[in-house]
């Protein structure tokens, strides 16, 4: 007896995107386009009706925006929702705000009936792990804007090898995992490198964002930045970050390269480049929460040159995919819940030994 289909409602004014989401959803045997509705109004009668259990939701449409839908049902029907935003700095912006109150995951929105391409296959996986995630509901978020936290006190560290690096993997989910260990670290760490999958023009939109609310300075590395104390660089969307030792510190390259597990930027890619150009010793890397397989074959090389690695524990992962891999390959020494790990960060440079977490540890 075959499993029941998961069902998808697809909300988007876009008559070619409804089109396009529709049959790329259909064409999978697992999943079923339950309906279409091209405003949030629409959408509300057909869910009381249809009960899916994924929603696809476009940003920009009449009547009632995306994001005020988006608010509204997580605090009164919470359903995993992919959200499909456009390709710019608004849309990159509404993305992010969309993530933040709940949205599962963002893809970016295709340009026209023949830019659809790779989305498709994008669009099927997410919706697929989608479904298979517990949702509650959420308190009414703030309103206040974030503010800079610049009040996070350096931290008394042990003076630290010029080659000390701080890497860092993430996917679905990531990109609040990253901002709730980003906006609690203190400002004299070693530099920090930082892969999260996300579509290009998002990229930059996130790295200013959490530059605005982290006392580290946080930017979108462009090719051939000095990777120094105190600053973290995200890959740029749709391209792979690489490190290499420029005689007195870490610099970065930024290429476009092949897709490595259908990713681009690859967690892998950072990770095998830092155990190749030798910051193994040095290193310290985990992988976040996500989707796939990205990060554990280049956490484990890391490990095998003696870098400290850790994964985020499956209760405080969205997805624990990545991070399940890279625990059951070896890769990761120990499994952190989310909360701990900006702790975990700045005490391993301290200079004072601090209790151990009580969490899962291998040899």
């Amino acid at each position: 007896m075959f499993p029941p289909k998961i069902r998808v409602l697809i909300i988007d004014d876009s008559a070619v995107v409804r089109r396009l989401a529709a049959e790329a959803l259909n064409a999978d045997p697992a999943l079923e386009v339950i309906g279409t509705a091209t405003d949030p109004y629409a959408a509300r009668d057909l869910m009381a009706k249809l009960q899916p259990d994924v929603i696809t939701l476009d940003i920009e449409m009449p009547r009632m925006n995306g994001l005020t839908f988006l608010e509204i049902l997580m605090q009164r029907r919470p359903t995993p929702v992919i959200v499909m935003s456009s390709l710019s700095q608004q849309g990159s912006e509404h993305a992010l705000e969309a993530l933040r109150l709940g949205a599962f995951d963002v893809i970016a929105k295709p340009h026209g009936s023949f830019s659809f391409g790779e989305l498709g296959a994008e669009l099927v996986a997410k919706v697929k792990a989608a479904s298979g995630i517990p949702l509650r509901a959420l308190p009414p978020p703030a309103k206040a804007p974030p503010a800079r936290a610049a009040a996070v006190p350096p931290a008394r560290l042990a003076p630290f090898d010029p080659r000390a690096i701080i890497l860092l993997g993430a996917s679905t989910g990531g990109t609040e995992a990253l901002k709730e260990v980003i906006t609690r670290l203190p400002p004299n760490l070693p530099g920090i490198a930082i892969v999260q999958h996300i579509p290009p023009v998002f990229s930059r939109t996130f790295a200013d964002r959490l530059g605005q609310t982290s006392a580290l300075d946080v930017r979108e590395a462009v090719d051939g930045d000095k990777l120094a104390p105190g600053v973290a660089l995200i890959a740029p969307g749709n391209f792979h970050l690489l490190l290499h030792w420029a005689g007195a510190g870490y610099r970065v390259r930024v290429t476009d390269g092949p897709q490595v597990w259908h990713q681009r930027p690859a967690v892998d890619v950072l990770f095998k480049s830092a155990a190749d150009c030798g910051a193994g010793p040095h290193a310290l890397a985990g992988v976040l929460t996500g989707m796939g397989k990205d990060g554990a074959e280049g956490l484990l090389r890391l490990r095998e040159k003696g870098a400290t690695t850790f994964a985020q524990d499956e209760a405080t992962s969205v997805v624990y995919g990545m991070p399940r891999v890279a625990w059951e390959n070896s890769a990761a020494q120990r499994q952190l819940p989310l909360p701990q790990i900006a702790a975990h960060l700045t005490r391993h440079f301290a200079a004072a030994t601090a209790a151990p977490f009580a969490t899962a540890t291998r040899p």
